[in-house]
């Protein structure tokens, strides 16, 4: 297929890659520039979004933000700008479900499909090829693209009509942002009270306490690693959609809103770009202590 990617970040660049060792024709662009790598692995470098979707039958997109996809479709040589009937649209990005829906709309009027698609896994996931694919959107559709997704994840799962993607991504980034609170106690916890919190962890990956975030996230607070995987000031973001859509719905997240805090603390303390794992640190902040 001819594919258009739009988004070469650290997950972007990685599930590029993985298209392109499909067989697929790559269309990319960034606004950083397309690397080396993807060029030497295939990928055709465009100047902008619409020459992309000029040029691709279906669109990627893996960008930051919620203004950052509306800018990139509809903005000033946009996608929307390139597109012609029956392409379809993807964006991978974790953005507002309500702006999704919307953005789901302006597309379908221009004859195009679109499919909301938001990822989990990090950059792990990404560079394996076994992200959990979360989809909105057209059922027949969703099927067709079917193959594309297996060639950058492994549970990929159609949620519902377009924006229940984003909405199973806010729900995901709860759970993730809960999980690495939690852990980031326990592992404090063992530490103060003298006992080795890498062994605790070791042990604890043989109970019920087991998770993908104590056995990846875990090793990070021991080993003091916070080089990014996922940026806490985007996990911050991801927060405040699953806030924002809790207080238009009219429903409370307690320990959600904690998590939050614990993520500006971290962004005050120049924190943004670390690892979300390092959410810990503004736990250690309050304790006056590290885990060692």
């Amino acid at each position: 297929m001819k594919l258009g990617f739009i988004g070469l970040g650290i997950m972007g660049k990685a599930m590029a890659l993985n298209l392109l060792q499909g067989g697929h024709t790559l269309y990319a662009h960034s606004r950083s520039g397309v690397t080396d790598d993807l060029l030497q692995a295939g990928a055709l470098a465009c100047n902008n979004p619409a020459e992309v979707a000029s040029k691709a039958d279906v669109i990627i997109t893996m960008l930051p933000d919620t203004p950052d996809v509306d800018l990139v479709l509809f903005g000033q040589s946009g996608v929307a700008e390139g597109l012609t009937p029956n392409k379809i649209v993807i964006d991978m990005s974790s953005i507002s479900p309500g702006a999704t829906r919307d953005f789901a709309k302006r597309i379908s009027a221009l004859g195009c499909s679109y499919i909301d698609a938001p990822v989990s896994g990090g950059q792990v996931g990404a560079t394996s090829a076994s992200l959990t694919i979360m989809v909105g959107g057209d059922a027949d559709v969703f099927e067709s693209v079917k193959p594309l997704f297996q060639l950058m994840g492994k549970n990929i799962t159609l949620i519902g009509d377009s924006g229940a993607g984003q909405m199973c991504k806010v729900a995901n980034q709860v759970i993730v942002a809960l999980n690495i609170e939690a852990v980031g106690e326990a592992m404090l916890l063992a530490s103060a009270a003298g006992v080795d919190p890498e062994r605790v962890r070791q042990a604890l990956m043989g109970g019920f306490a087991s998770s993908r975030v104590l056995e990846v996230h875990g090793e990070r607070m021991v080993k003091r690693n916070f080089e990014p995987g996922f940026r806490i000031e985007l996990h911050h973001k991801d927060l405040n959609l699953a806030l924002t859509a809790a207080k238009e719905m009219n429903i409370s997240l307690p320990n959600t809103a904690a998590c939050q805090a614990l993520f500006e603390e971290c962004i005050a303390a120049d924190g943004g770009q670390w690892d979300h794992s390092g959410m810990v640190q503004a736990l250690e902040q309050k304790a006056g202590r590290k885990i060692a």
